[in-house]
């Protein structure tokens, strides 16, 4: 068959599922391509991917794309990879860059200063060296790996997953696997099979991967911060997110193998 065009996130998070696309020898299948969030979103939208990793907001540009696996990108508490840093409280800010690699996460930003922090700081579209610009009473969501270099650098650090998950009661879902085309059973059964491989043999993953980024150890974050399960709280989840950000009843449509 021809080759099934994937795009899919570029962070850290996602190894564990090319491995298992990998060590299933399920890359010979696919041409991937590796971005940031908002790309893979915008590939899929546009029809040049086939299927992909992509923000879950993107369920609500293109309602229907349908998921497909039984894993994704999610948390159930902090993440370390999604948050608000600044020099001072939330509450103090008066402007807040948003960092521009994922919808998804401006809009749990924007959800949660609204209805669960009550407040209402300029919301101000992040560009080239936005980080440099927190201080005072500005602050900034920083979305992926860079963020967890900056865990030590600010005073006030509100990581989204777990400020979701102390309002909500919730893990969160970030991406999820989605198809734009129709997926033979087999093929859904094996790409399962393979995402599940990697998922499973994080350990050995481990082992093959270079140093990363000083203070973060491999096998805490992809154990501890990422929960890459899509089961029924992440659908419950993902269902009460989509609805808070659309403001209607959202219908996800799932093929999991």
């Amino acid at each position: 068959m021809d080759k099934i065009n994937v795009t899919a996130v570029s962070y850290l998070n996602t190894k564990p599922f090319l491995f298992g696309l990998i060590a299933k020898n399920w890359d010979s299948n696919l041409n991937i391509e590796l971005d940031i969030p908002a790309a893979c979103a915008q590939k899929l939208i546009e029809g040049s991917a086939d299927i992909g990793l992509v923000p879950v907001a993107t369920l609500l540009q293109q309602p229907t794309l349908q998921v497909i696996s039984d894993y994704c990108i999610g948390s159930d508490g902090p993440v370390r990879t999604v948050s608000l840093f600044a020099e001072k409280p939330v509450e103090e800010l008066k402007r807040i860059y948003l960092d521009f690699h994922s919808k998804t996460s401006v809009e749990l930003l924007k959800i949660l200063l609204r209805d669960y922090w009550n407040l209402s700081p300029e919301l101000i579209p992040a560009g080239p060296g936005f980080i440099d610009q927190i201080g005072g009473d500005t602050g900034a969501l920083v979305i992926g790996d860079r963020a967890i270099s900056l865990n030590k650098r600010f005073e006030y650090i509100y990581d989204l997953s777990e400020e979701w998950k102390n309002w909500k009661g919730l893990p969160f879902v970030f991406a999820v696997w989605v198809s734009r085309i129709d997926l033979t059973d087999q093929f859904l059964t094996t790409f399962n099979e393979a995402l599940s491989k990697g998922v499973d043999e994080i350990d050995r993953l481990i082992y093959l991967m270079p140093p990363t980024q000083e203070g973060l150890d491999l096998k805490t974050y992809f154990t501890k911060y990422i929960s890459y399960e899509l089961d029924a709280a992440k659908k419950q989840a993902l269902h009460t997110f989509l609805q808070a950000v659309h403001g209607d009843s959202i219908e996800v449509q799932y093929l999991n193998a």
